[in-house]
């Protein structure tokens, strides 16, 4: 009886789950993209929690449709600085010149199908969504490297996600298993008769490298069956790993790893409800109330706003870092940009007001008052739908996250892979001085600001360059710490230059 009753709970969340698409997908085609109104105050979602079921077809934001002004076309452009005369339009969309580098993962000739499987590797992912991500595709290449058979990783439930979700219900599962057939045996459950099988539960060492799992962890398999990564998070070194393990990375994280069919259906779709705008920008606007606590910035705030952070930051347990100089922190370019910077540097690139904007981010600290100064600039910020942020920001003309987080490293990542598509790596400790110059009169915005904004970034547009080791005089930890990691930019190990056709077609590295 009581298998009969979980039978049809599993029916009727399906059933659910495939009514509440096509309701997402039916509002989509009916309407525009969302505006952010003056008169209302926004409403932001974590850009790393997938909705829930029963939340997909929301609209975020607000509830209102587009204005008839905006059911054709954008809003007049309004005059700027001069920005007709600092950078021509078309040069604000190129992208950089990719040099020929071109996606190259495909296995070395002595590269073999997978060995004969030593046991169970069973993978609780923690953290947001990209940081999933990344220690998932992590975890594959560990598979490989121990002759581990993979069992479909188990989301993190606890610390964003509050609901039921499972791999299957955000990443197209059957793909995964499908795509990396001829790399890793791959599986959905445990076998029944290990089911109760002893596990040994093993926090896998940091930055790893491969000697480290071959030896100490491979060992493992004498004396168990199953071994459990208790966490995928930056397991294995960015560095140093035979070029196949590094190819089998970008092969999970850019062709298994796919969303699942009824969230790429809704990205592609939002996608093209904001192309049909012209191009557009993904902006990664890192402002929410625990990223500010935990870095202590509170250029702008109110003091009660200031003191609310600290309380936070100093009520949160395994945060390590109690007393922090929010001055220093900012000069040191350790904070995000604001809302309103973001909108002074827009304005300083020469975009024009009526270019469309795409939010990708989670509560603003301040709300409406807080977003004012931006959205009176560039009046054609778009709403989102959680979970599709990725989708969006990893397909934009041009992508600008105002912090760096696991998001914004993910997207730059995945746009450097698919052909170094225009990222803007901001300088904040730059740019905050030029900022509170304009706060303090010593500049005003125009075409010295724009000029001084446009030589600093001038370089930092996603060009092709190999990914950066560690800083000189790290040591230990610190030293992979402060690695570039392999997903921020995966080149040179699955990025290849193409030789000239009339010398020769084939694909080399650089």
């Amino acid at each position: 009886m009581q298998k009969r009753r979980l039978r049809t709970l599993v029916i009727l969340r399906k059933l659910l789950v495939c009514a509440a698409c096509s309701i997402a997908l039916v509002a989509l085609l009916s309407i525009n993209v969302h505006l952010f109104p003056s008169s209302k105050v926004p409403k932001f979602f974590d850009s790393y929690k997938l909705p829930a079921q029963h939340e997909f077809g929301y609209q975020s934001w607000t509830t209102e449709l587009v204005p008839p002004h905006l059911s054709k076309s954008p809003l007049p452009s309004h005059k700027l600085y001069g920005a007709s005369e600092i950078l021509e339009y078309g040069k604000l969309w190129k992208p950089p010149p990719n040099r020929d580098f071109v996606p190259c993962v495909e296995p070395s000739p002595n590269y073999t199908s997978p060995a004969e499987s030593q046991g169970y590797l069973l993978v609780h992912a923690n953290g947001g969504l990209n940081q999933m991500r990344a220690g998932i595709c992590d975890m594959v290449a560990v598979a490989r490297i121990i002759n581990a058979t993979l069992v479909i990783p188990e989301l993190d439930k606890r610390s964003f996600w509050q609901d039921s979700s499972n791999f299957s219900d955000v990443f197209d599962e059957e793909k995964f298993i499908s795509s990396l057939a001829n790399d890793v045996k791959v599986i959905k459950k445990l076998p029944k008769d290990l089911a109760t099988a002893t596990r040994a539960v093993k926090h896998f060492r940091s930055w790893s490298g491969i000697d480290y799992y071959q030896e100490e962890i491979a060992s493992m398999w004498t004396d168990y069956q199953v071994i459990r990564a208790a966490k995928s998070d930056s397991r294995l070194a960015n560095n140093n790993l035979p070029l196949d393990i590094q190819k089998l990375r970008c092969r999970a994280c850019y062709e298994a790893l796919r969303f699942a069919p009824h969230i790429e259906a809704m990205g592609k779709l939002l996608v093209e409800r904001m192309r049909s705008y012209g191009p557009y920008i993904a902006l990664h606007l890192r402002y929410e109330k625990d990223m500010l606590a935990f870095s202590g910035c509170t250029h702008g705030l109110t003091p009660v706003e200031a003191d609310e952070l600290r309380e936070i930051r100093e009520n949160t347990e395994y945060w390590k870092v109690k007393e922090i100089d929010a001055t220093e922190q900012r000069a040191k370019g350790y904070c995000p940009l604001t809302p309103k910077e973001v909108g002074m540097f827009l304005n300083a690139l020469g975009f024009p007001s009526n270019t469309p904007v795409y939010i990708a981010a989670g509560e603003i600290y301040g709300g409406d008052s807080r977003m004012a100064d931006l959205q009176s600039r560039y009046p054609f910020l778009m709403s989102k739908m959680a979970a599709l942020d990725y989708i969006v920001s990893v397909e934009s003309d041009v992508f600008i996250p105002s912090y760096s987080g696991n998001m914004a490293r993910a997207v730059e990542g995945h746009r450097r892979f698919l052909g170094h598509r225009k990222t803007f790596s901001l300088d904040r400790k730059a740019l905050v001085r030029l900022f509170d110059k304009v706060e303090s009169g010593l500049l005003k915005e125009g075409k010295n600001l724009s000029n001084r904004v446009i030589e600093i970034h001038k370089r930092r547009q996603g060009s092709p360059r190999k990914r950066k080791g560690p800083i000189s005089g790290t040591k230990g930890m610190d030293r992979f710490r402060s690695e570039e990691a392999f997903y921020v930019n995966p080149l040179p190990d699955c990025l290849c230059r193409k030789e000239s056709p009339d010398i020769n077609s084939s694909l080399v590295i650089r």
